[in-house]
């Protein structure tokens, strides 16, 4: 019966468990570390746009609200934040 109820509803999940995470997750930043928003299996990173998977998300800022796929990336955004106008980075 409820196999059935399934195929009448496509996209109707019977349980939170059940969810579609494939799409982008929406987070919230906190000094050390992240409140779900929306359910998602990645984010952006801000400075190069690649997906992040949740389970390898290790940097963010929380300042800004951004994740960032790794140090590199990291450190390039708080450079141009951080820096001072005309200096070369």
């Amino acid at each position: 019966m409820i196999d059935n109820a399934r195929k009448d509803y496509p996209g109707v999940h019977m349980n939170r468990f059940e969810r579609d995470f494939t799409g982008e997750a929406k987070l919230e930043y906190g000094d050390a570390d992240f409140m779900i928003l929306e359910p998602g299996a990645y984010v952006l990173c801000a400075v190069t746009g690649e997906k992040i998977p949740l389970n390898q998300l290790r940097y963010w800022s929380s300042e800004l609200q951004e994740a960032f796929k790794d140090a590199q990336a990291a450190t390039k955004r708080w450079l141009e934040i951080h820096s001072e106008p005309g200096m070369q980075t």
